[in-house]
């Protein structure tokens, strides 16, 4: 069994005791900083490796708070640095053996003026550090981008989202979903991006300040309720239950 990662993210995520738990009480632990994790997810990261709950003579899975607080640290290197699955495991393997094993840097550190830690520290980066953030070759980058599913800048480099683009892509990838089977999800998000978009042009337009400022904040809005009625959708079609 692993012991959590020294070092570790420290918000109290872990339970108060050391008794296992069952998942649905590690996915309510988690839900406060991660709202979008799922038992699905925790069993995905299982699949690859990143933790090892005990299992019951049953079957049912029980975890342990360091279980718990290594799953965090894992959504949250995903979160805040876009690193893929591998990298992590690797990093935080090695930090539980006692090793340096420090993260890879990817892009630009976090100069005065920038976002607060917990929110994505990429800005802009370049193709062949976006191959090593994404755990890929040359050949499968250039893949995607015939696929449409990422591209550079037109400065020549790329943004924090088409890293998470990458390790997405990667991931799924993984799971034999091939990148010729995500174009029409794509396509599909584009389609709805322009639905969002017709609502707020007029706002962006206005000829008050207040008014076109707003504009952002509706976009986001509108995003994230798109966003949330497409997972349920996809879920609904798979026959999954909600969490």
């Amino acid at each position: 069994m692993r012991q959590s990662a020294r070092g570790g993210a420290g918000n109290g995520t872990a339970a108060a005791d050391s008794r296992p738990v069952s998942i649905g009480t590690v996915l309510s632990t988690l839900r406060d900083e991660f709202p979008e994790v799922t038992i699905s997810k925790i069993r995905f990261l299982e699949s690859e490796g990143l933790i090892e709950p005990q299992r019951t003579p049953s079957g049912y899975r029980k975890f342990s708070p360091q279980d718990i607080e290594r799953l965090a640290q894992v959504l949250r290197m995903q979160r805040d640095h876009y690193l893929p699955l591998k990298v992590i495991k690797e990093h935080l393997d090695a930090v539980e053996r006692g090793e340096e094993h420090p993260l890879p840097a990817v892009g630009r550190q976090r100069e005065a003026g920038d976002p607060e830690p917990g929110t994505p520290t990429v800005r802009r980066i370049g193709r062949a550090e976006l191959l090593t953030a994404a755990g890929v070759g040359e050949e499968e980058l250039a893949e995607w981008e015939s696929y449409g599913l990422i591209g550079p800048l037109p400065e020549g480099d790329y943004d924090a989202q088409a890293v998470r683009v990458a390790a997405l892509v990667a991931e799924l990838g993984r799971s034999g979903i091939e990148p010729r089977h995500l174009r029409a999800m794509k396509a599909a998000a584009d389609r709805e991006a322009s639905l969002v978009d017709q609502i707020v042009a007029p706002l962006r337009l206005h000829r008050n300040p207040q008014t076109r400022a707003h504009a952002q904040e509706r976009t986001r809005e509108l995003a994230e309720l798109t966003t949330s009625l497409h997972s349920v959708f996809f879920q609904a079609a798979l026959g999954v239950r909600p969490s």
